[in-house]
């Protein structure tokens, strides 16, 4: 069936059908009730969509992240969905990728489909350039937006995040001050998050009078590819003795490079890994990783959420402190 059968089953004009497709106030409750009546027993949509329209709720929140092969983003859609279950919510994942108009693109995909929020996992959603965020502001003009992990200032939008910054100044200092006097900082992207990190490094060391050229080094690819840029940037005789890692499997690359170059773990060089994933207890040695609260930071997401669909006032900003998880690649003490 079309709106044309629709319209004449109901005994209505085509006007009032798309009236009541897109919940105009202007039709009467009885009206409304008929032809969304009708449209269930046709098919014409689907009955979840239709039941939407007559509550205004899809009972469906938009979920995007970047690449859910990545271990951080895939933990992270997993206890959103969990969480948007027990709540009881549906949810529609988009993958983007790291183009700002793919991006774009699958959040405006989401919005078509009616759904009550967006969630946006992950830093690398706000972008340097502030016009590149527009999009996002604009979404915000229609449903919430939930930021994970990244920080917009703007109406509607909702950021629960890390406070990555001060959680690699901590680790950098201590283990400075525990003798590493020479450590550097690896990183994928300069992303919100990222850029946090960077600068908690680099802060560590200036305040510690290390110098800090030279320390901070971008690495792609994946264990085996950080394990070959770290031979080649030895080779070239750049010394180190301490790696803080922007996330855990740059920091398993890491401890198999020094295992290469038979650099003993933890006493010739220490190695700290990010996010303290599942790849933290299955490399050996196990790694000392910097827990930011991933599964806290996603239910207080879907809390927040949930608050603001009851009309409760909440924070435009939420931040959780990070834990240092010390395990096999350091001998630092709690």
């Amino acid at each position: 069936m079309n709106i044309y059968d629709i319209s004449k089953k109901a005994g209505v004009s085509i006007a009032t059908v798309s009236r009541v497709l897109n919940n105009s106030p202007s039709v009467s409750a009885k009206t409304r009730n008929k032809v969304l009546s009708i449209i269930e027993e046709s098919g014409y949509m689907p009955n979840a969509y239709a039941r939407g329209l007559g509550l205004n709720s899809m009972n469906t929140i938009g979920i995007l992240c970047a690449d859910s092969s990545d271990i951080y983003l895939a933990n992270a859609v997993f206890y959103l969905e969990r969480e948007l279950k027990n709540n009881g919510y549906n949810s529609i994942l988009c993958c983007t990728g790291y183009e700002p108009k793919d991006k774009e693109n699958c959040l405006k995909l989401l919005l078509s489909k009616k759904v009550d929020a967006l969630i946006l996992v992950g830093s690398n959603f706000v972008e340097k350039n502030s016009s590149d965020n527009n999009y996002i502001l604009e979404a915000a003009n229609q449903v919430p937006v939930m930021l994970i992990n990244g920080y917009l200032k703007a109406p509607n939008i909702f950021c629960i995040l890390c406070d990555e910054h001060q959680a690699v100044y901590d680790i950098t200092d201590k283990l400075i001050k525990s003798g590493y006097t020479d450590p550097i900082f690896l990183y994928r992207l300069l992303s919100f998050s990222g850029i946090q990190k960077k600068e908690g490094f680099l802060q560590a060391t200036q305040e510690n009078k290390i110098e800090s050229q030279n320390r901070v080094y971008e690495c792609s690819g994946d264990v085996t590819d950080i394990k070959n840029y770290l031979i080649s940037l030895y080779k070239s005789g750049r010394r180190f003795n301490g790696i803080i890692a922007a996330d855990d499997e740059i920091a398993i690359g890491a401890v198999k490079f020094a295992k290469t170059v038979k650099l003993a773990i933890p006493k010739n060089i220490s190695i700290v890994g990010h996010n303290n994933s599942k790849l933290a207890k299955c490399c050996e040695p196990e790694l000392t990783s910097i827990d930011n609260k991933l599964e806290t930071i996603c239910i207080q997401t879907v809390l927040t959420l949930m608050r603001i669909f009851n009309n409760e006032n909440v924070a435009g900003r939420t931040v959780f402190s990070a834990d240092l998880v010390l395990r096999e690649t350091t001998n630092l003490k709690a």
